[in-house]
């Protein structure tokens, strides 16, 4: 688990990452990414990177409405300390560099990661991931 290799994970369970996907499986209709975000509430984030990976998929003229989405989640950046920890988890995991980002900013914010990327983040192995349903 990332707390027992980084000593820094801070999870306390009140918020919540978006990872990309969960986002981009709502902007794709799936009906249980939706009603995820819609009982998440206030409690959802999105990062930098989410945000840059979800817009890339889009054209100028749907951008804005997914900006609008976007703006609805508290953003967090890419700071110092979580450019750090991703560059040691990325090393550690190695793990694709916006993965290791997402990983970092949950941790070092303590929040949970929502994701359905169980390849690189098994919820059995890093205690700061939660995959909020399955499609």
């Amino acid at each position: 688990m990332v707390s027992s290799i980084s000593g820094r994970s801070v999870v306390n369970g009140e918020g919540v990452l978006l990872d990309s996907v969960i986002v981009i499986d709502h902007l794709n209709g799936s009906e249980k990414a939706t009603a995820y975000l819609q009982r998440l509430g206030a409690q959802g984030h999105v990062s930098a990177i989410t945000r840059a990976e979800v817009l890339s998929g889009f054209d100028a003229a749907g951008a804005g409405l997914v900006r609008a989405l976007l703006d609805t989640f508290p953003l967090i950046v890419i700071d110092a300390a979580v450019a750090d920890l991703a560059a040691e988890l990325r090393r550690t995991f190695r793990w694709r560099l916006p993965d290791a980002l997402q990983a970092a900013a949950a941790t070092q914010h303590g929040l949970k990661l929502a994701t359905r990327n169980t390849k690189d983040f098994p919820p059995k192995k890093f205690d700061f991931v939660t995959v909020p349903y399955a499609i």
